[in-house]
């Protein structure tokens, strides 16, 4: 059975496209049946490609990010994932808001251990990396937990 997961930050060019980018690959690796997409909270900046500096950081440690184009979270989202994952505080709070009744989405911060991924939009590339560093270190926590309770 496909696992649905959607990530989600402020304006889907920079975290969730990096998120969306390590659960697929690691989720390949693991041989789960993932299904993962993103998506932003605003809609500044639909249709775009991500940041360019976020196809760099994550190039450089072999992630091909660049077929992503942006998008804003709709209110079918809830229904149709089973997990929606945000990159902060604030974007879960945002997520609850947002939630319609009856939605089937489990909303969970992306990082299991409560960190949140900093926003690097008006940062540099380190910003880039460390934010991918702590989502590569999410990223593998979330597999796990996926992983183990795969049937079998």
């Amino acid at each position: 059975m496909t696992t649905r997961i959607l990530c989600v930050c402020l304006g889907n060019i920079c975290r969730s496209p990096m998120a969306q980018g390590v659960l697929e690959r690691l989720g390949r690796e693991a041989g789960l049946d993932l299904e993962i997409d993103s998506a932003g909270l605003g809609s500044w900046h639909v249709g775009n490609p991500p940041d360019p500096r976020g196809l760099t950081a994550a190039s450089m440690r072999g992630y091909d990010n660049s077929a992503q184009r942006c998008r804003q979270i709709v209110e079918e989202d809830f229904r149709r994932f089973d997990l929606i994952f945000g990159m902060d505080q604030s974007n879960m709070e945002r997520l609850r808001r947002l939630a319609p009744g009856g939605a089937r989405a489990t909303l969970r911060l992306f990082h299991p251990d409560g960190i949140e991924i900093p926003d690097p939009y008006y940062g540099n590339l380190e910003d880039y990396d460390h934010a991918l560093d702590l989502i590569e270190a999410a990223g593998a926590a979330i597999i796990g937990e996926l992983a183990a309770r795969r049937p079998g």
